[in-house]
């Protein structure tokens, strides 16, 4: 195939905005697979819990042939994933393409996830092509829909193509468009292989695949090649593209989007964004440059995962093991909680991919799990000038020794009707939000920018923003920097024990309010016994909040039948000096279930 007659590009929209719908459209129209093959909807999620939720979890390309004005051109279409979690992998997607295809629901309108992604595609220089889909909806305004969209891209109302994806309406005009506007792969003089890989993942048959686009030379069966950022080399055992199945070929060759089976065991050992690499002449990997945008994948969102039964500790580890063949981004290291018992601290890219993992877990490997509420990784600056990275709140150094503790902050947008503003304005105020700025896309809807702590966002802003916006808001939003913070860790104490499980970091501005209300829940949740329960909340050796949990008292006196008033007294400060003895010596067990409703999101006491 020649390089002109090739199109790579990747489709943009929200979640449910129609972008897997439309992809099975092309598929059909260009006979990429035909009707007995379309077993079922969204063809290009592979996933059940993609299918059940209707959303991109997993990136997935597919190789389609389409015939324009008799000439026969490659498309090269990658279905990325839509959600802000993922943001690095649908960057080094649209790394790999020339152009994009924006879509964007007749009926909602742009939303923030769409804006998010487009400026990225904007930053990597792609054409980009803007649809309106669903317009067979009653609800569907296309006028109003593609006002927005001449806003933001800067393009004529008319020239927007208006498709149902469902119905396949217009779909073959959007394929001409791509081979009129997006345009071919640009020609490489040097005689060097340059491979940018956009995702890896594992088969337990053929190791490690790496998903690659072709952006120098050619890739060979057999050829020994070279990656740039980890310097680990390999055989291709096998190249080829998707039609969605792996279909194998000779050689990849350049523009080409396809596959190399590397023999990896683990997908750390080929990240998304590095470089194969091969050259004929003799020249050091050492002095080559990477193709740019490369960075492991952190995690921002930490939690603890524990088992409900303890015997269920070695199936955990084993799946985790398991997981992370495939998703090099799960982090797992052993932790121990006098509560819970045996599990792991796993660190996530976000409340979705800890959702994700989650529901994985328990399905896949039938484990029932008990997942502590997730919470951020700080930077701490010690005395000594040394930097410590916290995940575990528990983990935190003696408070003498630390210059001051840095907390990580992200760039939220906010798309809502303007009716709703005032509401938006006072939730962020309260989550320590700083305003930056506001923008009417137009004059119904605004975007309202902050920047903002991510602790605050990652356990229940997204739902209270639902709330206080009824249902119309959505929200993206991107890492910044860590920035210092006047923050604390807070402890809480069960009958004098500090149960390090409950411990969290916060602001000391609102210590208090997190400490006293995380009481008050305890003081539900926890079970009375023969002793009264002090429940506190402290800083340091200092106690800022406290519950208390009352006695239970036996009807000692039941047995008696009358006598002397002596003889009740008697009784009574013999049970006196018993509670007096067990209060000192007696244990708290939080049970499972209160843990687990002290852990979960902010609400009512």
């Amino acid at each position: 195939m020649k390089l002109s007659n090739i199109r790579n590009f990747c489709i943009i929209a929200h979640i449910d905005h129609g972008k897997s719908t439309l992809a099975d459209r092309m598929l059909e129209i260009t006979q990429t697979l035909n009707k007995h093959q379309m077993k079922r909807a969204q063809m290009l999620d592979t996933m059940d819990i993609e299918q059940e939720r209707g959303i991109t979890i997993k990136l997935q390309p597919v190789r389609m042939e389409h015939v324009y004005k008799d000439e026969s051109y490659v498309f090269n279409l990658i279905d990325t994933p839509g959600h802000v979690d993922f943001s690095y992998e649908v960057s080094r997607s649209l790394a790999a393409c020339e152009g994009a295809i924006l879509v964007v629901d007749a009926s909602q309108g742009i939303e923030a996830q769409t804006l998010a992604n487009t400026y990225m595609a904007l930053e990597h220089d792609l054409e980009i092509i803007p649809v309106l889909n669903k317009i067979d909806l009653p609800a569907a305004d296309p006028e109003r829909v593609g006002k927005e969209i001449s806003n933001l891209l800067g393009c004529d109302p008319d020239s927007i193509l208006k498709i149902s994806a469902k119905n396949g309406t217009n779909v073959d005009q959007l394929l001409d468009q791509i081979v009129e506007l997006i345009p071919e792969p640009k020609p490489s003089p040097t005689d060097e292989t340059k491979a940018l890989i956009f995702d890896s993942v594992y088969d337990p048959y053929k190791g490690v695949v790496v998903y690659v686009r072709n952006m120098e030379g050619a890739v060979k069966k057999r050829d020994k090649l070279t990656l740039l950022n980890t310097q680990n080399t390999f055989e291709a055992l096998e190249v080829g593209y998707f039609k969605p199945g792996y279909v194998p070929t000779d050689e990849l060759k350049e523009g080409e989007v396809g596959y190399i089976v590397t023999g990896f065991k683990s997908v750390g050992e080929a990240r998304v964004g590095d470089t194969v690499w091969q050259s004929k002449s003799n020249k050091e990997s050492n002095n080559i440059a990477p193709l740019p945008g490369y960075k492991k994948a952190k995690p921002f969102v930490f939690a603890s995962v524990f088992c409900s039964e303890g015997s269920d500790y070695p199936l955990l580890r084993t799946a985790l093991d398991k997981l992370s063949l495939n998703d090099s981004a799960v982090t797992f290291e052993p932790e121990q909680s006098s509560a819970l018992g045996n599990g792991f601290r796993c660190g996530f890219l976000g409340l979705l991919h800890l959702d994700i993992v989650q529901e994985r877990l328990e399905r896949e490997f039938d484990l029932d799990l008990v997942i502590t509420a997730p919470s951020v990784s700080y930077k701490v600056m010690m005395t000594s000038g040394e930097y410590l990275d916290i995940s575990n709140p528990s983990g935190l150094p003696d408070l003498s020794q630390v210059e001051h503790i840095e907390e990580p902050w992200v760039k939220t947008e906010i798309l809502v009707p303007a009716e709703y503003i005032g509401a938006i304005m006072k939730l962020c105020q309260e989550k320590r939000g700083v305003h930056l700025n506001m923008q009417y896309l137009n004059e119904d809807r605004v975007m309202i920018v902050h920047e903002m702590p991510l602790a605050s966002i990652v356990v229940d802003f997204y739902d209270d923003l639902k709330t206080v916006t009824s249902g119309y808001a959505s929200l993206s939003y991107e890492f910044l920097e860590f920035r210092a913070g006047d923050l604390v860790r807070l402890d809480m104490l069960i009958a004098g024990d500090t149960v390090d499980a409950l411990s969290l970091m916060t602001h000391r501005s609102e210590a208090y309010y997190t400490g006293s209300k995380l009481c008050k829940r305890l003081k539900k949740s926890i079970p009375r016994a023969q002793f009264e329960i002090a429940v506190q909340a402290g800083i340091g050796a200092r106690i800022i909040a406290r519950e208390s949990i009352p006695a239970l008292r036996k009807d000692v006196t039941a047995k008696l039948y009358g006598g002397d008033r002596t003889r009740k007294d008697k009784l009574l400060k013999k049970q006196k000096a018993g509670k007096k003895r067990m209060k000192k010596v007696g244990k708290v067990t939080i049970p499972q279930e209160a843990f687990l409703a002290i852990l979960q999101k902010d609400g009512d006491n």
